[in-house]
């Protein structure tokens, strides 16, 4: 967990994660990937420095993320990328 004075730090890049639609943890959270308990002890990460989550955001106002390798969307299941799509984007507009 980052210091007060720090703010909340990318694990990835280090960077400041400014506000909670920028967070891949809280994003991970709302849909049920993170448990409560340990929300205060996990590290935050920018949705985009988690590109084989953010790949599954799809909406106008989110510039689409695309994966090389095995866990690239293109190459999976089409009902687990659809069921995948649809709660991802989801959590992302609660955020929003």
């Amino acid at each position: 967990m980052a210091k007060c004075e720090e703010g909340y730090l990318c694990e990835v890049c280090g960077r400041d994660v400014e506000n909670i639609t920028e967070s891949d943890l809280y994003l991970r959270y709302v849909i049920g990937l993170v448990d409560p308990e340990v929300l205060h002890t996990s590290r935050e990460r920018h949705i985009r420095c988690n590109p084989s989550l953010a790949q599954f955001i799809v909406a106008d106002d989110f510039e689409p993320v695309a994966v090389e390798g095995p866990f690239d969307k293109r190459q999976l299941d089409p009902a687990y990328v659809r069921q995948r799509e649809s709660l991802v984007t989801r959590g992302w507009r609660r955020l929003k």
